[in-house]
């Protein structure tokens, strides 16, 4: 059974969105930062502005690659769902059917609890590391 879409053809129709290139530039300094941080912490010479840009950065990359990944799965669901992309319908010899198109809308609605829970949790780290604050977590 051949698909019905071509990888080229969805590459093609969703690489030139603006969003693509916020997420990538966002996780490009992202992880530059990231692993500058680990580097220099291994080596036990970690300059201030290393670990200040790791702590701080984040505040405005966080939310703007959320924002990218997102419009990027929205601008991708007319393709996904027109051509069935990565979906199997049944009847099929493992007798599961898998819709790609609902399951993006699904990934798009988990960073509605998700994404504040890991965003305070970065702020209570910075707090931590920055400031020398100790935060009691409370139990639930």
């Amino acid at each position: 059974h051949r698909h019905s879409w071509s990888f080229s053809a969805f590459r093609h129709s969703i690489q030139n969105e603006e969003s693509v290139i916020l997420f990538l530039v966002v996780w490009t300094v992202t992880e530059i930062t990231r692993y500058s941080f680990y580097t220099f912490n291994l080596l036990n010479h970690l300059p201030y502005f290393i670990k200040w840009a790791r702590y701080n950065f984040f505040i405005i990359l966080y939310p703007a690659g959320v924002a990218g990944e997102l419009l990027t799965i929205y601008a991708a669901l007319p393709y996904v769902k027109k051509t069935g992309m990565f979906s199997l319908r049944l009847p099929n010899k493992y007798n599961v059917s898998f819709d790609y198109y609902y399951f993006l809308i699904i990934v798009m609605f988990s960073y509605v609890p998700l994404f504040p829970q890991l965003y305070f949790h970065m702020l209570r780290q910075r707090r931590r590391v920055l400031h020398g604050e100790v935060i009691v977590e409370k139990d639930d």
